[in-house]
């Protein structure tokens, strides 16, 4: 009986011993598929999650919740914003919108992609997506042109069943840009990126000093610096172009020389 209870005791000690082990090896629910991706989201503009583009974010959180992130995007980009919502195994029809705001919470138009969708019932995943215009250098003050800086993508579900309410979701974005350069550039620049002051966060030297958000994302030639485009080349192989369009027709409106039907000069 004795040894029944060492016996006892012993493998007891060992499955508490591989209990936590077996667990760390399991992957975490919450856990990016990116690194050091952020694996949340913010519940508001002020607390949005900043991520970088060109790698995915996850987060998760309940139907109904507002899930916000934050990136930035500079002159001559066009920015494209995707986000994936896994759904409950069970629920009924839901419609899921993507949002996307700039520096100043202006509400950017979509060039084109599926920004508001539908799930069916049952449905396990819905995908989002948003092509914004070409950031551009400056804007007029009465326009909603998008501008250099921040960027925020805001997720939600817009309609439900009561019943559906509050049910858990997880859910994944990722922004990329491609650049457009010249083709879409205009003259004039932005004085400053459309960052959002307000939001700030502390240093951490211990002095007390704050610094806006996405400061970590500074380009290290700086926001729209330079004054290379290649509008340059295009405006030389325009200017090349018309100088040789205006030679050959010089050479084929000249004709080989004096009238035969004209009489010498004496």
């Amino acid at each position: 009986m004795r040894i029944t209870r060492v016996l006892g005791a012993a493998l007891l000690a060992l499955g508490l011993a591989a209990g936590p082990a077996a667990a760390d090896s399991s992957p975490s629910p919450s856990a990016s598929a990116d690194g050091d991706a952020p694996t949340r989201a913010g519940s508001s503009f002020r607390t949005a999650t900043e991520i970088e583009q060109g790698r995915s974010a996850t987060a998760s959180g309940s139907t109904g919740d507002y899930l916000y992130w934050s990136f930035p995007a500079d002159t001559g980009q066009r920015p494209t914003v995707r986000a994936t919502v896994k759904l409950p195994a069970t629920h009924g029809s839901e419609t899921w919108q993507l949002d996307v705001y700039d520096g100043l919470r202006r509400r950017q138009a979509c060039q084109y992609g599926a920004q508001t969708r539908t799930a069916a019932q049952g449905a396990a995943s819905v995908e989002l997506a948003c092509v914004l215009r070409t950031v551009r250098g400056w804007s007029e003050p009465w326009a909603d042109d998008p501008l250099p800086g921040t960027y925020y993508l805001r997720l939600t579900v817009v309609d439900l069943a009561a019943a559906d309410l509050g049910q858990p979701v997880s859910a994944e974005v990722r922004a990329d840009s491609k650049d457009i350069g010249g083709a879409a550039a205009v003259d004039g620049s932005l004085g400053k990126p459309l960052v959002p002051g307000i939001a700030a966060k502390s240093a951490g030297d211990g002095d007390g000093s704050k610094t806006a958000v996405l400061s970590s994302f500074g380009r290290d030639d700086g926001w729209s610096s330079g004054w290379w485009s290649d509008r340059w080349v295009w405006t030389g192989i325009g200017a090349v172009l018309a100088s040789l369009a205006g030679i050959g027709g010089y050479v084929l409106t000249r004709g080989s020389g004096r009238p035969s039907r004209v009489p010498p000069t004496v």
